[in-house]
């Protein structure tokens, strides 16, 4: 059994792993507050609704992008679960060329989306993740990472359209029946959830024009399959991609791969 953890800067998501076939996966909220005891918690509560026991955790594979989570996750591993974690980092051996002018500053959910993404899928393949920001990723036909694209996620602008304007208020990411609005929010859901579909669209257009060809596209993250919906630019919704790619890179890191 192996337990991933991908930290991400809003949520959490948990998973286990009985060799390759995933188990169960958890989202719970990132907090930099919880000491290793609080968390432990959590994560033994965890296991125990996946019907296995924390002697059954062979295996604790970390992908974080909060430095200061990732040592709890790590502490937990090491003081509750007896086992040496693995947290990766572009100082693992990947399997994959990092083509970045410094690839420590690649994310390690990147990393992991880029490798279990061509396992699937092969290349060229562009991978969108959309979470609190939403990011493009870019592998070649051989696997490489070539790079990719930075945005605010979709939640991260109704955020800041709130947190900026008085009168605008908070609003739950939904697409409204039209494009022009009858209500304040309907026009916001309008303006961020048909203006992430054309930013999407629009972004894998220009990836493609640089790339000389059409890549593969497919989606994970927290709202890609509401998105997903919305265009038919993305060919694969992967909701677990980071999991996997945790695991795919402990595996090798173990031999296992």
């Amino acid at each position: 059994m192996l337990l991933t953890i991908d930290v991400g800067n809003t949520h959490t998501v948990l998973g286990v792993f009985n060799n390759d076939k995933l188990l169960k996966t958890s989202r719970v909220t990132s907090s930099a507050q919880l000491m290793a005891d609080e968390s432990w918690l959590t994560i033994k509560k965890f296991i125990q609704e996946a019907g296995i026991l924390p002697t059954d955790v062979r295996g604790l594979g970390i992908s974080s992008v909060v430095p200061h989570i990732t040592g709890i996750f790590e502490t937990i591993a090491r003081k509750f679960l007896k086992i040496e974690p693995v947290t990766v980092s572009i100082a693992l051996d990947l399997g994959i060329k990092v083509l970045y002018k410094d690839p420590s500053s690649v994310g390690a959910d990147r990393l992991c989306n880029a490798i279990a993404g061509f396992k699937r899928h092969g290349g060229p393949l562009i991978v969108i993740d959309l979470g609190t920001a939403t990011t493009y990723d870019v592998v070649s036909e051989t696997g490489d990472f070539l790079g990719g694209v930075i945005t605010l996620g979709m939640g991260s602008s109704a955020a800041e359209l709130h947190r900026r304007a008085a009168r605008l208020p908070e609003i739950e990411l939904h697409f409204p029946q039209s494009i022009i609005a009858k209500d304040t929010v309907s026009a916001m859901q309008a303006g961020i959830m048909f203006g992430a579909v054309d930013a999407l669209e629009g972004t894998v257009k220009r990836i493609n024009a640089e790339l000389g060809r059409k890549a593969k596209v497919i989606a994970t993250g927290g709202l890609s399959s509401v998105i997903a919906k919305y265009t038919d630019i993305i060919e694969a919704y992967e909701p677990a991609l980071v999991l996997e790619g945790i695991r795919l890179v402990v595996d090798r890191i173990s031999g296992r791969n």
